[in-house]
């Protein structure tokens, strides 16, 4: 799913200081083939991260369970996000990017190997908890690591491809799944075996990536929540209030959007649900490329106001059984999450220190994924007993709200630089 990365400030900070590896000489810059390198395992992972949509439901007629088992599978992957998100900030600014990484890739290929062979709602709770916890550490230490390879002066450029990066995945994932699953023999493990072949690239990627050793001190907890500095909380706090109901948006799409389809369409074709899904986090990452050269406060005004009109279209589509209302739903909360997450990217770039860079990218996500694995779940199990017209109704009524307030959040703050361009 659904789902930013702070900016190093020098790239001098790893070279000549105990401990640290010597990092590439200041007057030498990296190729640019390697920051768009850089940004390939962010993509690799979140092409698993949504890879199994279209496929819940071949699973969920092959193995039987409700539209509320299918939000608790979903919100696993949120837990074990979350629970990964408490500690990969941290060892990422401490340890470097590669020994977070490397492992995170490791648990994203047995969770391939999981989800090939599922045959019951455990393996498939097993899988999604370990595709969480690859992705809170690509979130986390990739993202930040696109950063590193970029250096100060393509920090634009690199904030762009890591916020790209990540939903350009997220939406190759369920396309890649819809299209094999109707085209190849044993959909489930066919799909999962594709997406094995990806990590391994990503693995190599990252082998050879030309990152410096993070300075970070090794003071306080190594598990805890994240955070950002002193004085930069304002900006967290900004970003996490559109990014938030952004990501939420997507993850009710992502987690009931085949239900939805299959009630106004009448298919269960997982192309249809996957197709769904990749133009919804490819209006994302067009709609960063749209607004990538203005301030942060209109971007995220934008990224605030798609979501609560993303909203309003859903509503008109279940009580219109309307099928195109849906697809403008989708893309319309593509874009809110979109621009919802560069917003607070940007800003968290243009005022964290390089060594606290990962963790704020976790402190970030934690705000949005949060409420993006509740309400999801709250509303499939709400759906199961009142239906799905009225869960939806419920679940859409209350994210246009939370989008709404969002947005008056970032009109109300008139703090020097934090909604600026920068």
């Amino acid at each position: 799913m659904p789902g930013g990365a702070a900016m190093p400030r020098s790239r001098t900070a790893s070279v000549g200081k105990p401990g640290h590896r010597p990092g590439p000489p200041v007057d030498t810059p990296v190729p640019a083939r390697w920051v768009w390198l850089a940004a390939w395992p962010v993509t690799a992972v979140f092409v698993l991260s949504n890879a199994a949509t279209p496929l819940y439901v071949l699973w969920q007629r092959e193995i039987g369970f409700s539209r509320g088992t299918l939000t608790v599978v979903f919100a696993c992957y949120i837990a074990g996000l979350l629970g990964s998100l408490l500690v990969s900030g941290v060892a990422s600014d401490r340890l470097g990017r590669k020994p977070v990484l490397l492992p995170a890739l490791g648990l994203a290929l047995t969770a391939c190997l999981v989800f090939a062979t599922a045959g019951s709602v455990a393996a498939l709770l097993a899988a999604r908890l370990l595709t969480g916890v690859a992705v809170g550490a690509v979130v986390s230490a990739g993202m930040a690591a696109v950063a590193d390879v970029a250096g100060p002066h393509r920090g634009r450029l690199a904030a762009l491809l890591a916020s790209c990066a990540m939903v350009l995945g997220a939406g190759l994932g369920p396309l890649l799944a819809g299209v094999l699953s109707e085209t190849l023999p044993a959909p489930t493990a066919t799909v999962f075996a594709v997406e094995a072949v990806l990590l391994a690239t990503a693995v190599a990627v990252v082998l050879r990536m030309p990152l410096p050793r993070p300075a970070a001190p090794a003071r306080g907890a190594w598990v805890r929540v994240p955070g950002v500095p002193r004085g930069s909380g304002r900006r967290l706090a900004l970003g996490i209030a559109v990014f938030a109901p952004g990501i939420t948006a997507t993850s009710f799409v992502l987690s009931l959007g085949p239900s939805l389809l299959a009630g106004l369409l009448g298919t269960t074709g997982g192309a249809v649900a996957g197709a769904l899904a990749f133009a919804m986090f490819l209006t994302a990452a067009g709609a960063q490329f749209a607004v990538r050269r203005l301030g942060h406060r209109p971007v995220l005004l934008a990224g605030a106001a798609a979501t609560a009109a993303g909203m309003a279209a859903l509503l008109v589509a279940v009580h219109a059984s309307s099928p195109p209302a849906l697809t403008a739903a989708a893309l319309l909360a593509g874009a809110g999450q979109g621009m919802g997450q560069l917003g607070g990217v940007s800003l968290l770039n243009s005022g964290v220190p390089a060594r606290r860079l990962a963790e704020a990218n976790a402190a970030l996500n934690v705000g949005g994924y949060l409420p993006a694995g509740l309400l999801p779940v709250s509303a499939g199990y709400l759906s199961d007993a009142v239906g799905l017209t009225t869960g939806t109704t419920v679940f859409g009524g209350a994210l246009f709200a939370l989008a709404v307030t969002g947005g008056l959040v970032v009109l109300a703050d008139r703090g020097r630089g934090a909604g600026r361009s920068g």
